[in-house]
């Protein structure tokens, strides 16, 4: 017996029990009502006349009662018959068969307990399941659902024919019924034969057929009513005779806009027939059931919708930046609240510097989703301006002003320079950032915490730290560190004790790897510790040696591209890459001849080796330059088009001062 029939017959019982403690007759006995006495389809019972001992033994399960009327005291009479017997038909009920319900309060009591049980369900087979498992076996011995193939969503109209699938069946198991591995019966078989086995699983409803009558009615029917008798073997697919009797109902599920589906209740012949009052409760079973259909497809198309938003809005993969290696994780949060505003980033920065970002907005929703979105590529296009971090704050903090009042987030910022092996850090409201050091040692760092974005009028502070070669950079939201169980401070130390213990494993000299350790650091969520979703960014801090940097100044007259030759030159023989001469120096002379040709300060021109050979030109003009087709006529123009052909790739980016011209070329 199902969970819900079992408390069905439990508020039964207790009704009886309620009866029985009312206060007696003043004089000692109760009173019998013509009322008690009546049609059985009616819910009323034969007259009764009950006395109430001072300890009534428990009633039958269907016992029935009746109003005191005679003061003459009399014996005590069961309530039902006491064989176990159905009333109506007068056949033995089998054990552990509900009563038919007999009385409209039965009737009202039951379809509220049913449509709460239904209501509780959040997605799709959570409600179908609670259709079923509310029905059988209280109201009926059997249920098929059947729902539209596609489901509907919204105002969506449907193209094509209507297709049914069966989509959940349930039924009172039989003694002798064979069973899967998961305990299920292996098929839905209503006994005696009256519907056998191999229901169709999909149906296409014919345009004017007559279960597109039926479901276009919207109103339940019996089966043995003349549609209801032409539609079900359509529903069906089952060339057996249909149920004979009202012991069959055909229930259309009708949405907010439109039929999406059908449901069949099913009786056995040993079980009292439907009446017009199941009929009535049968259609606020499919009402209430369609209903929640309805709102679990709204609500998981949104869902969707925000995650597919979301995970649109995370970088699909990561550069590879020239000293610094990066690995990421993103998880949403579990359960219903599964989507919301968490993002991380890493954008190359002139000079080979890279900044690495992480925020969080505040909320789950769709509109978080579409915020982190906005405030992510506001962030990439201050970047792309080389502004200091405390100033990128700032401007997204006058971005979220604009977005709305009550769009708050928190941010961190950081630009690592591979050179200097110095990071600069400013803070919105996050978490600080953990550093792994090489030989195991994890520190929390301490930097400014700051207001949350969107606050408004609030200065934002950077500070600058030592980042060493083999030091591990570890960036993350709230969400892996808070949580209904722990608090963020203790989340933080607990963080820390697991990136020391991690790092103990490879040893003093070995920094452990990137994708192992952010493995390690999710893994100590525990089962309740998923209330909110989780951007992870860990940065391996390589660096650059000096002894692969050449760096020099160049004043801005006509001898500078030579000069640049030579100099160019003079590194490669020292890094052993003379193979690289000719197309360095040529590369370097077309760069810096357009740099000194409009500039009124020094040129700067760098070299880096590292996987490749990376030239950067800067000077303080800040318009960009642009690739163009030369004319046979112009005597310039054409520099562009040489760097173009001849590098691995190469790009410009402006300065708060200026803009920088580079270009890299593959090492041998």
């Amino acid at each position: 017996m199902t969970e819900h029939s079992a408390s069905y017959q439990g508020s039964h019982e207790g009704r009886h029990h309620g009866t029985a403690a009312r206060p007696a007759d003043p004089r000692g006995a109760l009173r019998r009502t013509p009322e008690a006495s009546g049609n059985p389809a009616t819910g009323g019972l034969p007259e009764q006349p009950r006395r109430a001992p001072a300890a009534p033994p428990p009633p039958p399960a269907d016992a029935e009662h009746s109003q005191p009327e005679s003061p003459s005291p009399e014996p005590v009479r069961p309530a039902g018959p006491p064989d176990g017997t159905e009333r109506r038909s007068g056949q033995p009920r089998p054990a552990g068969q509900p009563p038919a319900m007999r009385r409209d309060g039965d009737r009202l009591r039951f379809v509220g307990a049913a449509t709460r049980r239904i209501a509780r369900g959040i997605d799709l087979d959570e409600i179908v399941m609670g259709l079923c498992r509310a029905t059988v076996p209280t109201f009926s011995d059997a249920i098929l659902v059947y729902l539209r193939e596609p489901l509907p969503v919204g105002d969506e109209r449907p193209t094509g024919p209507m297709v049914l699938r069966l989509r959940r069946t349930d039924r009172i198991p039989d003694a002798d019924d064979t069973e899967t591995e998961s305990g299920a019966p292996a098929a839905l078989v209503v006994p005696q034969g009256e519907l056998a086995a191999g229901c169709a699983e999909l149906c296409e409803v014919r345009s004017g057929g007559a279960l597109a009558e039926v479901l276009r009615g919207v109103r339940p029917v019996f089966a043995d009513s003349p549609a209801a008798l032409a539609a079900l073997p359509e529903l069906l697919g089952v060339e057996q005779p249909l149920p004979t009797g009202h012991r069959a109902i055909l229930a259309p599920l009708r949405g907010r806009r439109r039929v999406i589906g059908a449901a069949v209740f099913l009786r056995r012949p040993d079980r009292p027939a439907f009446d017009a009052d199941d009929l009535l409760v049968a259609g606020q079973l499919a009402t209430h059931s369609a209903l929640g259909i309805d709102k679990a497809v709204l609500y998981g198309r949104e869902a969707y919708i925000a995650d597919e938003l979301q995970r649109t809005m995370l970088p699909e993969t990561l550069p590879n930046p020239t000293g610094v290696r990066l690995a990421s994780r993103y998880l949403p949060a579990a359960e219903t609240a599964r989507v919301g505003g968490d993002w991380y980033d890493a954008i190359p920065l002139p000079g080979s510097r890279v900044a690495l970002v992480v925020g969080d907005v505040m909320g789950h929703s769709m509109t978080s989703a579409a915020i982190m979105g906005q405030l992510r590529t506001t962030a990439q296009t201050l970047a792309g301006l080389d502004l200091p971090p405390q100033e990128v704050l700032h401007h997204l903090d006058e971005q979220a002003q604009r977005l709305g009042t009550d769009r708050m987030a928190t941010c961190l910022y950081a630009v690592y320079d591979p050179v200097a092996h110095r990071i600069t850090i400013a803070n919105a409201g996050h978490p600080p950032p953990v550093l792994l050091h090489l030989g195991g040692r994890a520190e929390v760092l301490r930097v400014p915490p700051g207001a949350p974005i969107g606050v408004g009028g609030v200065d934002f502070e950077a500070v600058e730290l030592d980042a060493p070669a083999g030091a591990t950079l570890l960036l993350y939201t709230d969400g892996l560190v808070e949580s209904r169980l722990r608090d963020v401070w203790t989340g933080i130390e607990q963080l820390r004790e697991r990136l020391a213990a991690t790092a103990q494993l490879t040893g003093p000299d070995h920094p452990p790897p990137l994708e192992a350790l952010c493995d390690e650091v999710l893994d100590m969520l525990g089962p309740g510790d998923r209330d909110d979703d989780i951007a992870l960014l860990a940065a391996r801090f390589d660096g650059i040696a000096p002894s692969d940097v050449a760096y020099w100044f160049l004043d801005p007259e006509d001898a500078a591209p030579g000069r640049a030759r030579r100099l160019a030159r003079s590194a490669l023989a020292r890094w052993g890459l003379e193979d690289l001469s000719d197309s360095l120096e040529l590369l370097v002379s077309e760069v810096v001849t357009n740099a000194v040709r409009y500039a009124s300060r020094p040129v700067t021109l760098r070299l880096l080796r590292t996987d490749v050979l990376r030239c950067e030109v800067g000077d303080d003009v800040p318009q960009l330059p642009r690739l163009r087709q030369a004319r046979a006529t112009d005597e310039g123009g054409r520099g562009l088009y040489l760097v173009n052909r001849l590098a691995r790739r190469w790009g410009a980016t402006r300065l708060s001062t200026g803009k920088v011209v580079w270009f890299e070329l593959p090492v041998p």
